[in-house]
């Protein structure tokens, strides 16, 4: 049998210089692929930490949270302890005249007022004031000769506004036609 086959001999060297160009790419294409797995790893471990390091810092800030709002009182509370210790003493002192005790009462007043002031607190005492109905709340009329209607003749009971905010209105009896 004789080999008819011409062509075989002359492929020999195409085929393995193709052989060897694809043995090239795909050495090529490993690398790279091996290059983009070691990207995808550093990629993955820096979005891990960057996770980790933003629940930290959600962990810490709620911890923060939850401080200010257990201690926000602080330091009105230390401000109101002599208030406290005054009331303490008057309340030990055995005996004494009423001017006497009125006059420590007034004195804790002022100082509670004052800090109750230092902390935005501020007293609405709308007397012979026109009625405001954001700030006041109506009980009564009265008869009030001399007196326009509607100003407020007599305030039963003091409103407060907190930094700009009503908290309670002030219960006022107003002057009728």
């Amino acid at each position: 049998m004789q080999n008819n086959d011409t062509q075989a001999p002359e492929n020999a060297p195409e085929s393995s210089a193709a052989s060897d160009a694809l043995q090239a790419d795909l050495d090529a294409l490993k690398e790279r692929v091996a290059e983009l797995e070691s990207m995808n790893a550093e990629l993955r471990d820096s979005v891990l930490r960057d996770r980790a390091d933003l629940e930290n810092q959600r962990r810490r800030l709620q911890r923060d949270v939850d401080q200010a709002r257990r201690f926000a009182n602080e330091k009105l509370l230390n401000e109101l302890l002599p208030i406290y210790d005054g009331l303490e003493r008057g309340l030990t002192v055995e005996g004494g005249d009423v001017a006497t005790v009125r006059e420590g009462i007034n004195l804790t007043l002022k100082e509670l007022l004052r800090i109750a002031q230092n902390n935005g607190l501020v007293q609405v005492d709308p007397l012979g004031q026109p009625l405001d109905p954001e700030r006041h709340h109506a009980v009564s009329m009265v008869d009030a000769p001399g007196q326009a209607s509607g100003t407020v003749v007599s305030v039963l009971q003091k409103g407060y506004v907190l930094n700009d905010r009503l908290l309670r209105p002030a219960l006022v009896a107003v002057a009728k036609d």
